[in-house]
């Protein structure tokens, strides 16, 4: 093969056992090289920045950074680089927010190894590649006439965060909260914060109307 035709490919994911069964599916093929592998969403920006991959391969759910921040910082850094999300999560947010990151691909993790294959190379070669049921979520989104920002905007949020700002709905201290969670005072408090910084609220009020108006939490949920 043609040193010039092998599509270079950064791989990121935090465990160890998927990395090593990816890279041996990708390397198989022939005319896909993994240069680099990350253990956390940051690791994968920087090695992406270092490395000028045609291909970043992400996984959602990493430490540090999600791989949803992992992909919007390396296509606004270094914008020739594909990049194509391999997870196990077919939630309609997270397809929405990864697509509006500037994502190619999305593949889920049950996809043949072909599959994935397929899918790297055809990022690599600036095209899409969606799995089939993200195709169909995103003509049902489509058809729908809605704007996919408000899906977009919950991605971000943790099942944690989420119920802690369901609590934070219902009036509860920050001590209830992590009465209730089984967590401490300070936990709620940067969960809080991370939520403010996520939505770009300054306050659990602004963060509760917000939630309640894009959906996120209904108002039974919100009233005990």
């Amino acid at each position: 093969m043609d040193k010039a035709q092998v599509i270079r490919v950064v791989l990121a994911d935090d465990h160890a056992v998927v990395r090593k069964g990816i890279r041996e599916f990708l390397e198989e093929a022939g005319d896909i090289q993994v240069v680099a592998e990350a253990t956390t969403g940051t690791e994968a920006v920087t090695l992406a920045l270092e490395h000028h991959p045609d291909v970043a391969v992400l996984d959602i759910q990493m430490p540090e950074m999600s791989g949803v921040e992992a992909a919007r910082q390396i296509k606004a850094q270094s914008p020739e680089v594909g990049v194509l999300v391999l997870t196990a999560y077919d939630d309609d947010p997270y397809i929405f927010a990864v697509l509006q990151a500037g994502a190619s691909g999305y593949v889920l993790k049950n996809a043949s190894s072909d599959e994935l294959v397929r899918a790297v190379r055809a990022v690599a070669a600036g095209e899409s590649a969606l799995d089939p049921v993200v195709t169909a979520k995103v003509m049902a989104q489509l058809a729908s006439g809605k704007p996919p920002g408000a899906q977009a905007a919950v991605e971000g949020l943790t099942e944690r965060e989420l119920d802690v700002l369901r609590l934070a709905a219902r009036g509860h201290t920050n001590r209830a909260i992590g009465r209730e969670l089984g967590i401490s005072d300070r936990t709620v408090q940067g969960h809080l914060a991370n939520i403010f910084g996520k939505l770009g609220v300054s306050t659990r009020t602004e963060a509760v109307l917000l939630a309640l108006k894009q959906g996120w939490i209904t108002l039974d949920e919100a009233v005990e």
